[in-house]
């Protein structure tokens, strides 16, 4: 697996996770404030897209895992 789909994956998985949480809905509803998280991780999604910075990306070159094809 390359850097590009484990950022995607884990990005997807605090996206769902904070939802959950911070969702009144959600029968695991702790705090609305953990929408913050969501929004967090979605402007990071967002600015990476233009400035090809991503700090999991480049955690994740240092632990040898090979960048996107």
């Amino acid at each position: 697996m390359d850097s590009n789909r484990i950022v995607r994956i884990v990005a997807g998985f605090f996206i769902m996770v904070s939802l959950v949480l911070g969702a009144e809905g959600s029968p695991l509803f702790m705090n609305s404030k953990w929408l913050w998280f969501t929004a967090f991780v979605g402007f990071n999604l967002f600015q990476s897209g233009f400035t090809r910075f991503c700090l999991l990306e480049t955690i994740l070159k240092k632990l040898g895992v090979k960048g996107s094809s």
